[in-house]
């Protein structure tokens, strides 16, 4: 099995997919400040799939769209249907935490 990541650019946006096409039939949002996309979508990627790997199926995308000042970030990806409130609320509560936000953009550092 290939461990190849897929990064997709369209225009300024950033897509990290494990598989093609990208899916996010699980999603959540936050907007971070604007440092290095590919870096930082592999860092929530890799904290997200922390946290879901338990939820059989699951293949982790992140989408970066550039907004003022930063990033929209759109977390998840590909999961069985139907997906519990609680796959959700423990995805949010991954880009909601201050200590993995914070360690998320220190490491991806600045824009490249």
């Amino acid at each position: 099995m290939s461990t190849r990541w897929h990064i997709l650019r369209e225009a300024d946006s950033v897509t990290l997919a494990r598989h093609l096409p990208p899916r996010l039939e699980l999603a959540v949002q936050t907007v971070l400040p604007r440092v290095n996309p590919v870096r930082l979508a592999h860092q929530i990627r890799q904290d997200l799939w922390r946290s879901l790997q338990s939820l059989r199926g699951f293949s982790p995308v992140v989408r970066l769209d550039p907004v003022e000042g930063g990033w929209a970030v759109t977390a998840g990806g590909r999961a069985p249907q139907p997906i519990a409130d609680a796959v959700f609320v423990r995805a949010q509560a991954v880009l909601d935490d201050a200590s993995n936000r914070a360690r998320w953009v220190r490491h991806a550092g600045d824009i490249k």
